[in-house]
């Protein structure tokens, strides 16, 4: 039981190693060839947007907002595929419990 716990405590540091790691981290997505990027943290927070003068157009308001969207997404898919790779091997729980 107490090398259990040991096991839990090491766990827990860890993965509040890996949580500190992640907020720390920026991943940057874009769209558009690099017309529209969108910076997230780690955790898929948006920090920053930038978006490229020559891909606004007052008469075509629609292309800018999928740009946005897809910048977003794109810096979201990397920041989760950051978050697996950081917290997989710690999603696996204790060896030896049943969940």
């Amino acid at each position: 039981m107490q090398q259990l716990m040991k096991q839990a405590q090491k766990m827990q540091q860890q993965m509040m190693q890996a949580q500190a790691t992640l907020a720390a981290t920026e991943v940057e997505g874009s769209a558009g060839n690099g017309l529209v990027t969108a910076t997230v943290s780690g955790g898929g927070e948006l920090l920053r947007l930038a978006v490229q003068p020559e891909v606004v157009d007052p008469d075509d308001v629609d292309t800018l907002v999928d740009l946005v969207v897809y910048a977003v997404q794109d810096a979201q898919k990397k920041a989760a595929a950051l978050q697996q790779d950081a917290m997989g091997p710690l999603a696996g729980g204790l060896p030896g419990l049943p969940f």
